[in-house]
């Protein structure tokens, strides 16, 4: 393992001055994992897209140690070819926080991240404290689908990501980046193979969401298209011990739309 201070950007948007950068062979893979603060352990699961960085990590800094790792074959962490379900990540944060010495501690994820946390708390509650799960992805909600990976057109995908535009289109360049379109092509690439039989998630993942047994903040924009809100009740009818907020006027990029969403995390957590 190697550990460095950081300021290196992924993009213009992404600051991680004052975060500590650790990389770690787990089986294989070269994983890369930020951290900030001090206190009681956070790890933070990120969404399909890196781009947009971690600003929110800040606010929690200030009361917990933030840990960020990227998924295999996402933002910093090495390629893993041979991921191609979802129990591949999940057994991969198995050792990843094994070799972290990881428990008791609170879990966060965000849509990709999300579901990804989901998973992790089904297979190993006891070694969470609280859980919170911003616009997870995952669940097979068949009255309220997510649309189609592909089936958004790239001049439509701000309001998918937004409920202001503005506050989508501030992450990508004004020029075109080839750096930038291959980076996130590889991370929603990385996705695709993970929703390839089933695009709207793990069709049995609704028959073990009762196994989460840690009190669990559900977090949503109400306004989000890309993970519809209406599927935060489905969640909710299966949590033993759900919270739902909704955060108004936001769509599906919760934190950075609405950064006091960050808030209602930290609120949680301290309960």
């Amino acid at each position: 393992m190697t550990s460095r201070m950081t300021a290196v950007a992924a993009n213009p948007t992404t600051d991680m001055t004052g975060f500590e950068r650790a990389e770690y062979t787990i089986n294989g893979i070269n994983t890369v994992v930020h951290s900030i603060g001090r206190g009681p352990e956070l790890v933070f699961l990120h969404g399909t897209g890196t781009f947009t960085g971690f600003e929110v990590a800040r606010t929690w800094a200030t009361q917990r140690k933030v840990i960020i790792p990227y998924h295999p074959g996402f933002g910093e962490s090495g390629d893993a070819e041979a991921f191609d379900t979802i129990d591949d990540h999940v057994l991969h944060y198995m050792e990843l926080f094994d070799r972290l010495g990881l428990d008791g501690f609170d879990l966060c994820g965000f849509s990709l991240g999300g579901w990804l946390a989901a998973e992790f708390a089904i297979r190993q509650p006891q070694r969470l404290r609280r859980l919170v799960l911003a616009a997870p992805a995952g669940l097979v909600v068949n009255d309220a689908p997510a649309p189609g990976l592909f089936d958004i057109a790239p001049q439509d995908l701000p309001s998918y990501l937004a409920h202001d535009p503005a506050a989508a289109l501030r992450y990508f360049p004004r020029a075109p980046d080839p750096a930038f379109d291959a980076a996130l092509g590889r991370e929603v690439g990385g996705f695709a193979k993970l929703i390839r039989d089933n695009p709207q998630g793990n069709p049995k993942l609704a028959q073990w969401v009762h196994r989460i047994r840690v009190p669990t903040l559900v977090l949503w924009g109400a306004e989000d298209r890309l993970r519809p809100t209406a599927q935060a009740k489905a969640w909710m009818a299966r949590l033993p011990d759900g919270h739902l907020k909704l955060v108004p006027a936001t769509g599906h990029l919760v934190f950075e739309e609405t950064p006091s969403a960050g808030d209602l995390v930290t609120a949680f957590l301290a309960g």
